[in-house]
């Protein structure tokens, strides 16, 4: 009787995930008029607005990271706001200040640019650790005091976190507690060779299309509490808790020879997210249950930043991808 009574409920929420997110194809399709190839970053995107988590991107200048997060902010009815992060940066300058008001003989106060939908926080490492917490704080808070004063940011809130990874000249890399308050930090690649023409193209003909809000703010609203009820089976969370376990401790796995190679596992943030990004992944591909390839689909951008190396790995030039691939490889299918 048990399992006639689950199947219901599957049906049911298959039935209001493929409602809810109907959107997601229309989304998708406005951002590609903008956004050539660049699927992967599209679709992390979209993880983190619907799993209400922060992205960190990674890639070298010129890959459209900035047009991505602007053309979303566009397609979403949303705000959008950019922070060059440079080293003379304030936390002022971020989360906002008090002005004195001659003519009212007193303070008020001026909203800094976080206070936005979307907060584009360009080259997140160029800025010194003060202006780095005072945003990292706004992320997992989502609220800004300023004075005596406490503001709750605006929903749906999304910073999308850039970092060249060029660059080592003048730059703060981001300590790992904080780089662990992102949802997903994702790599991304050069356009392959029939993207770039198209790029040319469009470029060199100054013909974008007009990207069009095609989706409210409450329907994101709505899309984030269904991704909630996306149902993951208990086998589906103990293959999450697998490979968590497994980056902490690697030796109850067979995994013995990775215990050198890694000086810090996942904190149980990065299982929350697994989950989390888990299910949006389902809920994007409009299905109302999680299956492992869901999982071993975000993996990579869940725990690359959440697993340490040791100096012997880097010798070994052995990444955190590596060690990832390694314990997905082995590590159980349900």
């Amino acid at each position: 009787m048990q399992d006639s009574n689950t199947s219901i409920d599957i049906a049911s929420i298959n039935e209001k995930i493929e409602r809810e997110s109907a959107f997601v194809d229309i989304l998708s399709s406005e951002m590609k008029k903008v956004i050539v190839g660049q699927k992967h970053m599209v679709e992390r995107l979209l993880i983190g607005l619907l799993g209400q988590g922060h992205i960190l991107l990674e890639g070298v200048p010129g890959l459209a990271k900035t047009l991505a997060i602007n053309t979303l902010s566009q397609a979403v009815h949303g705000s959008f706001s950019r922070i060059q992060f440079t080293p003379d940066l304030l936390p002022a300058d971020v989360v906002g200040t008090m002005i004195y008001n001659i003519k009212l003989n007193d303070f008020s106060i001026k909203k800094g640019p976080i206070f936005a939908n979307f907060v584009l926080a360009d080259e997140i490492n160029r800025a010194p650790a003060k202006v780095q917490s005072a945003l990292l704080e706004a992320m997992q808070e989502k609220q800004v005091t300023i004075g005596e004063e406490t503001f709750i940011l605006d929903k749906p809130f999304l910073v999308m976190a850039t970092q060249n990874p060029v660059e080592q000249e003048g730059t703060y890399p981001l300590p790992e507690a904080q780089v662990d308050r992102f949802m997903l930090k994702t790599v991304i690649d050069y356009p392959d060779m029939a993207d770039e023409q198209m790029i040319i193209r469009a470029n060199l003909k100054g013909s974008f299309e007009k990207v069009n809000p095609v989706v409210s703010l409450e329907q994101i609203a709505r899309a984030q509490q269904a991704v909630r009820e996306v149902y993951m089976d208990e086998k589906i969370e103990k293959y999450i808790l697998d490979i968590v376990f497994a980056t902490r401790f690697p030796e109850k796995y067979r995994l013995e020879n990775l215990k050198p190679l890694i000086s810090f596992g996942a904190s149980p943030r990065g299982s929350i997210n697994l989950a989390t990004a888990a299910k949006c992944y389902a809920f994007i591909k409009r299905r109302g249950y999680v299956v492992p390839e869901d999982v071993r689909a975000v993996v990579h951008d869940v725990l690359r930043h959440r697993v340490g190396i040791t100096y012997e790995a880097e010798a070994e030039n052995v990444t955190s991808e590596d060690i990832i691939n390694k314990i997905v490889n082995e590590i159980e299918v349900p």
